[in-house]
């Protein structure tokens, strides 16, 4: 039986379409090699979100190459969309298809196998206009449901139009049919993913003729009733798409957890403004203080971009101070990267690399401590956490309801997949500088004796 390896750079979105395709290529008998064996075929999902993330791509197919050089390696992803030329062109690729290929990746392995002829399957981005949802789990316990694809905003240091094409998404009932089949496989959480999720309804190809459009509150409404699944997050939502309706109605579902990702990308309303974000500080202010009102133990993760064109000092030192004010948990920092094509390139300011670094080591020592601050509050508490094996000899893990990471040492592996009352009792600092919480199972939960500890 043949085998693959699979490796993906990225997104969620990037992870949800790899574990669709493995499914794909095992219900045609490829199945997941395995640690230590070598694969016939190789699965690399590229990203293109910076220069540095296309240098990992190339990096990790010539090392493959090197590796594994019978192996037949297939490029798809952002940087296999934008610079499929170029893809083709590294050793050892067979296949390289583009973003709205993905799903008939295993045609193409069939034709390259009974062939031998390196295939390019590459459509401009402007030209698509297919969506394929997908639900699917990777080698662990959450489920990624594929929501939506593209963007029509064309912010201007961006590349993920002219990768991904326009806006357009499934229809709800697809949608909700997809969370009924990973419930039915058992599954308890799932994560709603897409690039631009807040715009679901804006173009949907399967709608009904005559049928009104479908917004993403009604998605929220949707699968919050699906039966199984207790858990949903949201990946990431554009601020002035988070409508107030949205915020209050997860603050009272059944099933939509208490955290949100929302990218602010600076908080300077001149960057914001050069950057032709859709929103100003005010309104991301306004977003926040909303969700804490409501939902007071959310986790609030956000982006946000060090060293862009046009932030000079006075105004990173702006974005920092407006950051440190708000209440949010944790940012996610990285810094700007030149892409060609792209607006951004118009503007005359630039950051040098040291200095870039520089401001980024900065927003990362905030982020620490504004996440080790939000989890100290709940030292000694208790919530529910859903449990997951990850390694052989490593102890249970997972995430609580509001995403603090847990170690659970006393869990035996029966737990796995199941959400559990944990008692968090003290907090690790990882090597990067976040923290966690070694906790354990409360004594034994009604009709939960089968998870006790005996003995």
């Amino acid at each position: 039986m043949p085998t693959a390896l699979y490796h993906t750079f990225g997104c969620k979105l990037n992870f949800a379409e790899t574990s669709a395709v493995a499914s794909r290529m095992e219900s045609r008998g490829i199945r997941r090699a395995i640690k230590g064996e070598k694969p016939d075929l190789i699965f690399v999902n590229t990203c293109s979100v910076t220069g540095e993330a296309d240098k990992k791509c190339r990096q990790a197919i010539r090392s493959y190459n090197r590796r594994y050089p019978d192996a037949a390696i297939i490029v798809t992803g952002c940087y296999a969309q934008l610079k499929s030329e170029e893809a083709a062109a590294l050793p050892g690729v067979a296949v390289v298809a583009g973003n709205d290929k993905k799903g008939m990746v295993d045609e193409f392995v069939d034709n390259y196998l009974s062939s031998r002829r390196k295939l390019v399957e590459v459509i401009p981005a402007r030209d698509i206009r297919s969506f394929t949802p997908s639900c699917s789990r990777g080698d662990r316990t959450r489920y990624f449901l594929k929501v939506q694809d593209g963007c029509d905003c064309w912010c201007t240091y961006c590349t993920i139009p002219a990768a991904r094409g326009r806006s357009r998404s499934a229809t709800v009932a697809q949608l909700v049919a997809q969370a009924s089949r990973a419930a039915a496989d058992g599954g308890k959480e799932i994560v709603i993913t897409g690039v631009n999720i807040g715009d679901f309804g804006k173009r949907q190809p399967d709608l009904p003729d005559g049928a009104p459009p479908e917004t993403f509150l009604d998605l929220v409404k949707a699968l919050d009733t699906v039966e199984g699944i207790s858990r949903y997050r949201i990946s990431s939502i554009e601020p002035d798409l988070l409508t107030d309706e949205i915020i209050e109605y997860c603050a009272s579902s059944r099933a939509f957890m208490p955290h949100f990702h929302i990218p602010l990308q600076s908080g300077s309303d001149e960057v914001l403004r050069l950057m032709r974000r859709r929103y100003d500080t005010a309104l991301f202010r306004d977003k926040i203080l909303r969700i804490k009102q409501l939902i007071p133990d959310a986790f609030i993760g956000v982006d946000v971009m060090a060293g862009t064109r046009g932030e000079t000092l006075d105004e990173f030192n702006r974005s920092r101070d407006f950051l440190d004010s708000l209440p949010v948990t944790r940012l996610h920092v990285f810094p700007y990267s030149e892409r060609p094509g792209t607006r951004a390139l118009e503007i005359p300011h630039t950051v040098p690399q040291e200095e870039k670094h520089r401001r980024v080591e900065e927003l990362t020592t905030l982020s620490n401590r504004k996440l080790r601050q939000f989890a100290e509050q709940y030292t000694a508490a208790t919530r529910p956490v859903l449990l997951e094996h990850t390694r052989p000899g490593q102890p249970m893990s997972g995430f609580t309801d509001n995403y603090l990471k847990v170690r659970i040492p006393d869990a035996p592996l029966s737990a796995d997949n199941h959400i559990l009352p944990v008692t968090l009792l003290s907090l690790i600092t990882t090597p990067s500088g976040e923290v966690e919480f070694l906790a354990s199972l409360n004594p034994c939960p009604p009709g939960n004796i089968f998870f006790c500890k005996t003995g």
